[in-house]
C-alpha cells in the first residue's frame, strides 16, 4: 500500500493540456439561455403590456399621436423595469451555480489532486469513493469493494458491484458510488458521457411549483380574468352611453390596466433570487431558489453530532487495553500493548483516509510506529461499512502471502462478533460507559485470522479477537451553546440525529445545554414502534443515537405528520434519502460527501451551524417584505379601480376621469416600489423572537387580505370624496381629476411609508436603513409636481395647476386615509405586551 497512490502516475500537466484541447472542458449543458429577444417575447406576452400596446394604437388610430407616443415610451420603460428585474433575478442565479461547483480527485504527475469536476479531461485517472458521484465516464482499473448506484440511467436501484476484471467495468457520469474505492481511466466528457447524450430529456422534466409559487400564480390569474369580466362590461355600458367604440373601448382599457397586479410576479420572482444571492454573501449555498420560501417557517432542526456540533476535529487521545483492564492515555507515547491496538485500528482504516478519525489514527500510528509496516502490503479484501450499529472489516497481504484482518466500529458491533465471556463484555462496557460519559466517540478494535482464498460473504462471520477500545475527543464549537439559545428564541426545536452511542451524545448535549439531554432513543428502538407511536415519541425525544437511513427517513416522516417544517443537516451517503424528504436538506460544505450535498437544497461551506440562524432569519425578512410588497400592491390598486369604476357606473358628472396615461404614471410608481423598496426593506427587530409561522398559513390569509382591503377602500373612499367635494365646489373636470390624483399619489407615498411594518409605527420605520426609499418618493413627488404645475405637461395630462388651499386638502385627505393604520398597529403592540407580561408572570408562579 503505497503513498503515491497505488503506484498511479496519471497524466501530465502538459497532457491534461494536450486533451483539454482536444475534447474540451467536462461541461454539461442542456437548456439554451435565455437571450434578450427570448425575454423580451416573453414580455410581450404579459397582460399589462398587451392592454398598453392596444391602447397605444387606439389612439395612433384615432390621431391622437402625441398620447400614442407616450404610451409607446412608458411601455419601453416599463419594459426596461422588468428587464431590470429579470436580469438582476438571472444574474443572482447564475452567481448560485458558481458556488455550488462540485470538485473531484484526481491522480496527476503521481499526486492526488482535488480539481473542479469541468476541469477533468480524457485520459485522466479519476479517483472515485463512497460517498462521491462519478464525474465522468471511466474504465475501472483499480478497486476495492466498490460498488455503484446507477439508477439516474437504468432505473435500477440496487447497487451493482464492478472492478476490473467483471465484463462490466465501466462508470459512468452522474452514477453515486454506495461503497468502496476505485480509480478509472476517463474515456468520456461532458456532452459526449452516456448522461450527456440522454440528458436532454431528463432536462425536460417540468420542475413543480412550490405552494407559494402556485397561491401568487393564481391570485394574478383570477384577477386577470376579474380584469377581463370587469372590461367586457365597461365597454357595454360606454358604448350603450356614447355609441363611440374607440373611446368605449380605451376607458374599458383604462379598468383593465387598474385591475392587473402584474407588479406581483415580478416582486415574487426578484425576492426570492436576489435573496439566494443575499445568503450566498452570508456563506450559505442556496441550490435552489424556491428554498428561500421555506427557511422562515422552519419549526425544527435535526442535526448531526460530528462536525456540526462538535468542532470534528477527532483526536485520539485513549485506548482500552483488555488484558490490563485500563485505560491508557496517549498524550504520552504508547506501550507496545497500545500500539498493538492503535495498529490494528490502522489497517481497519481506509487506505488512504478521509474520515478525520481514521485520519488521526494513520497520523498517530505514522508518528509512533518503529516500522511502518503500509507500503509492504496490498488490500485483498474489503467489507465496507455495514450492520447495525455498523463495522468494517480489512484484509491485507504481502508479496509472500503474510495476512492481515483488522475490524474496526461501534463497540457493540465488534463485541457481537468476538468470542467473550459475560465477565469480559461487562468489564468492556464498563469502559465503554467511562469513556462515552467524558464525551469520548468509542470505537471496538479486533482482529482475525484466516487460511484459504475464499473469504466469508458477510465480515460477522469471521472469528474475530477482540483488541481494545480506542476513543476520539472532539470538542464542542465555541459557538453551539448561542446558535442553539438563538434556535430556541426563534422558536425552533433542536434534535440531535447520530450514529454514535446515547452516553457520548448525553454528555456533549448537555455541556452545550440542548433541552431535554438527559430523554434518547435509539434507533432499534424507533423502528419497533408503530408510526402513530412514533408521532408521539419525536415530540418529547431531542436526541436519537445510533441512527441508520431507515431510521433517521422515520423521524423525518414523523416530524412531517405533525405538520412541522423540517430542517435536517447531514454530511453521509446515509444521510442521503432524510435529507431529500426534509423540507429543507442541509449539507456540510467541507465533511459532506456529494450524495448529501446533492439530496441538500443548502450548502454550509464552512460547516458552520450558526449560519443556519442567519438562513432563517433572512427566510422571515423575505417572506415578510414579499408580503408588505404584495399587500401594498393589492392596497393601492383598489381605489384606482373604484375611481375608474364608480364614476362610470354610477353616471357621475365625469364618469371618464383617467385615462391610460394617468395609469400607467401610476404603475411607473408602483412597480419599483414594490420590487425595490421593499425587497430591500431591513429585518425588523422582533422577526427572529416570534414563533415559525404556521405551515397551514397562506400567503394570502383572509386577516391579511381584509387590512389591506380596508386600506385601498379607506383611500378609495377619501379620493372619492375630494372628487365629489371638487365636482360640487362647481371646479371644472381638469382640476377635479387633478385632485382626485393628487390624493391617490399622495396616499401612495404614505402606504409606503406605512407598509414597512405592520407592528411598528412609521416613526420607527423611518429609522430603517433604506436609502431607496427618499430616493423613490423624491422621484415621485418631482414628477407629480412636474405633471401639475410645469403647463405643457399638465395640459397634456388634463391637469390644472392646484391652488394652496386644494392642494393642502389634497395632503390632508391622504395622509387621514393611510395614517389610521398607526392607531391599528398602537393597539397591536399594546396587546402584544401585555401578552408578554401575562406569560412571564406565568413563568414566575
Amino acid at each position: 500500500m503505497e503513498d503515491n497512490n497505488f503506484n498511479v502516475e496519471g497524466l501530465s500537466n502538459a497532457q491534461v493540456l494536450e486533451s483539454r484541447n482536444k475534447y474540451g472542458s467536462n461541461i454539461l449543458s442542456f437548456e439554451a439561455e435565455d437571450n434578450v429577444f427570448t425575454v423580451i417575447f416573453k414580455l410581450l406576452k404579459e397582460p399589462m403590456i398587451i392592454i398598453l400596446l392596444i391602447a397605444t394604437a387606439i389612439y395612433c388610430f384615432s390621431g391622437d399621436f402625441a398620447n400614442g407616443i407616450f404610451l409607446l415610451c412608458s411601455i419601453l420603460f416599463l419594459s426596461m423595469i422588468s428587464l431590470y428585474q429579470d436580469s438582476r433575478s438571472r444574474n443572482a442565479l447564475e452567481k448560485l451555480k458558481l458556488y455550488h461547483k462540485p470538485t473531484c480527485k484526481v491522480i496527476r504527475e503521481g499526486a492526488l489532486l482535488n480539481i473542479p469536476t469541468e476541469s477533468l479531461v480524457i485520459g485522466d485517472s479519476m479517483v472515485v469513493e463512497e460517498g462521491t458521484s462519478v464525474p465522468a465516464d471511466g474504465l475501472i482499473f483499480h478497486s476495492n469493494d466498490f460498488s455503484v448506484n446507477e439508477s439516474l440511467l437504468t432505473g435500477e436501484s440496487l447497487s451493482v458491484f464492478k472492478d476490473a476484471a467483471t465484463n462490466d467495468h465501466m462508470i459512468f457520469h452522474g452514477t453515486t458510488i454506495i461503497s468502496g474505492l476505485a480509480i478509472a481511466n476517463v474515456t468520456a466528457i461532458g456532452m459526449e458521457t452516456r448522461l450527456g447524450k440522454v440528458g436532454i430529456s431528463i432536462s425536460k422534466i417540468p420542475e413543480q411549483k412550490t405552494p407559494l409559487e402556485r397561491q401568487v400564480n393564481n391570485f394574478v390569474k383570477n384577477m386577470v380574468i376579474l380584469g377581463a369580466i370587469v372590461f367586457l362590461m365597461v365597454w357595454g355600458i360606454n358604448f350603450l352611453h356614447s355609441h363611440l367604440f374607440m373611446a368605449s373601448l380605451l376607458q374599458s382599457l383604462t379598468l383593465a390596466m387598474s385591475i392587473i397586479p402584474e407588479e406581483i410576479p415580478v416582486a415574487f420572482t426578484s425576492f426570492m433570487a436576489l435573496g439566494a444571492w443575499r445568503l450566498i454573501k452570508m456563506g450559505i449555498v442556496v441550490k435552489q431558489m424556491k428554498t428561500v420560501e421555506t427557511l422562515g417557517s422552519a419549526t425544527v432542526i435535526c442535526t448531526d453530532k460530528t462536525g456540526t456540533l462538535t468542532e470534528n476535529q477527532m483526536s485520539l487521545d485513549r485506548i482500552y487495553l483488555p488484558v490490563k483492564r485500563t485505560i491508557v492515555n496517549l498524550q504520552s507515547p504508547p506501550d507496545q500493548e497500545s500500539l498493538a491496538v492503535l495498529e490494528t485500528a490502522m489497517w481497519a482504516s481506509e487506505p488512504i483516509p478521509f474520515d478525520p478519525m481514521e485520519i488521526s489514527i494513520h497520523d498517530l500510528y505514522k508518528k509512533y510506529a518503529i516500522h511502518d509496516e503500509r507500503p509492504r502490503f496490498f488490500m485483498r479484501q474489503e467489507y465496507a461499512l455495514s450492520g447495525r450499529p455498523p463495522m468494517m472489516t480489512h484484509i491485507f497481504e504481502d508479496k509472500s502471502g503474510s495476512r492481515i484482518i483488522a475490524a474496526k466500529g461501534a463497540p457493540e458491533a465488534i463485541i457481537s462478533v468476538c468470542h467473550l465471556t459475560i465477565h469480559q463484555k461487562e468489564e468492556i462496557l464498563e469502559a465503554i460507559e467511562t469513556l462515552s460519559s467524558t464525551g469520548h466517540r468509542v470505537l471496538g478494535v479486533a482482529s482475525a485470522s484466516f487460511q484459504g482464498d475464499h473469504f466469508p460473504a458477510t465480515q460477522q462471520e469471521f472469528a474475530m479477537e477482540f483488541a481494545g477500545l480506542i476513543a476520539f475527543t472532539d470538542p464542542p464549537k465555541k459557538n453551539i451553546r448561542f446558535v442553539l439559545n438563538d434556535f430556541y428564541h426563534a422558536g425552533i426545536t433542536v434534535k440531535i440525529i447520530t450514529g454514535d452511542n446515547a452516553q457520548t451524545t448525553s454528555a456533549i448535549a448537555k455541556e452545550i445545554g440542548l433541552r431535554g439531554a438527559d430523554h434518547f432513543m435509539n434507533g432499534d428502538e424507533l423502528m419497533k414502534l408503530s408510526d402513530d407511536e412514533l408521532r408521539l415519541e419525536v415530540v418529547k425525544t431531542n436526541i436519537f443515537t445510533r441512527m441508520f437511513p431507515e431510521a433517521k427517513l422515520r423521524i423525518i416522516n414523523a416530524l412531517k405528520a405533525n405538520h412541522e417544517i423540517v430542517a435536517m443537516t447531514g454530511d453521509g451517503v446515509n444521510d442521503g434519502p432524510a435529507l431529500k424528504a426534509a423540507h429543507i436538506g442541509i449539507a456540510m460544505g467541507k465533511k459532506g460527501t456529494e450524495i448529501a450535498k446533492q439530496a441538500a437544497s443548502l450548502i454550509l461551506p464552512e460547516d458552520d451551524l450558526s449560519k443556519m440562524v442567519d438562513a432563517i432569519a433572512m427566510g422571515r425578512k423575505i417572506y415578510a417584505n414579499l408580503k408588505k410588497a404584495i399587500q401594498y400592491i393589492i392596497s393601492i390598486h383598489i381605489p384606482i379601480i373604484l375611481c375608474v369604476f364608480i364614476p362610470l357606473a354610477l353616471g357621475w358628472r365625469y364618469p371618464n376621469l383617467f385615462s391610460p396615461l394617468h395609469i400607467i404614471f401610476l404603475e411607473l410608481i408602483m412597480g419599483p416600489t414594490c420590487s425595490i423598496i421593499y425587497e430591500n426593506e431591513p429585518m425588523e427587530k422582533n422577526a427572529m423572537l416570534r414563533k415559525p409561522r404556521l405551515p397551514t398559513e397562506t400567503f394570502f390569509s383572509f386577516k391579511e387580505l381584509f387590512i389591506s382591503m380596508v386600506q385601498g377602500l379607506v383611500i378609495a373612499l377619501g379620493a372619492l370624496l375630494i372628487y365629489k367635494y371638487a365636482t360640487s365646489s362647481g371646479f371644472k373636470e381638469n382640476t377635479v381629476r387633478t385632485m382626485t390624483y393628487s390624493v391617490l399619489v399622495v396616499s401612495n407615498i404614505f402606504l409606503t411609508l406605512a407598509n414597512r411594518s405592520f407592528f411598528y409605527s412609521v416613526l420607527e420605520t423611518l429609522r430603517y436603513k433604506n436609502k431607496l426609499v427618499p430616493i423613490i418618493i423624491c422621484i415621485t413627488i418631482s414628477l407629480t409636481g412636474a405633471m401639475i404645475y410645469i403647463t405643457p405637461v399638465s395640459q397634456f395630462f388634463g391637469f390644472a395647476p392646484l391652488t394652496g388651499r386644494q392642494l393642502l386638502i389634497c395632503l390632508v385627505t391622504g395622509f387621514i386615509s393611510v395614517i389610521w393604520l398607526e392607531g391599528l398597529k398602537f393597539f397591536k403592540r399594546i396587546n402584544t405586551l401585555e401578552i408578554q407580561n401575562d406569560n412571564s408572570h406565568t413563568t414566575v408562579l
